[in-house]
């Protein structure tokens, strides 16, 4: 289970920051969903995924991110997988979301942060955005 960690998840912009935490304790609270609670959290966390991906949106073409089309792009995979198996959980077929969700994720969002968040923060940074 990913559990938020400033001094390894924070890439110093506030508002990716406090976003970022936000999806890491949506995430923990929904691996240790019930079965009845499960669906309602998983779509809890596609809606907040979506909202996360748009502001990082608007913050890349703010800044004129010069990687925009490879960082949206990754968005856009993870956006299509959530919706994907968020067919499953609605007609309730949980075990690969629950594996998603616990391992899934986690991996990936670990890789996305430390590469093309990352360096979306080094540009917001770099010209004080």
């Amino acid at each position: 289970m990913l559990n938020w960690k400033p001094e390894l998840h924070a890439v110093g912009v506030a508002d990716m920051d406090a976003t970022h935490e936000d999806f890491v304790h949506e995430l923990a609270a929904l691996t240790k969903a019930s079965d009845e609670d499960f669906p309602r959290r998983f779509h809890a966390l596609a809606l907040h995924t979506r909202a996360h991906f748009e502001n990082e949106g608007r913050l890349m073409r703010a800044c004129r991110f010069p990687a925009i089309g490879e960082h949206e792009s990754d968005h856009q995979r993870i956006l299509g997988e959530l919706a994907q198996i968020g067919r499953g959980v609605a007609k309730g077929r949980l075990g690969l979301a629950r594996a998603y969700v616990a391992v899934g994720l986690p991996d990936w969002f670990k890789t996305h942060l430390a590469t093309m968040d990352s360096a979306l923060a080094a540009r917001l940074k770099a010209q004080g955005t």
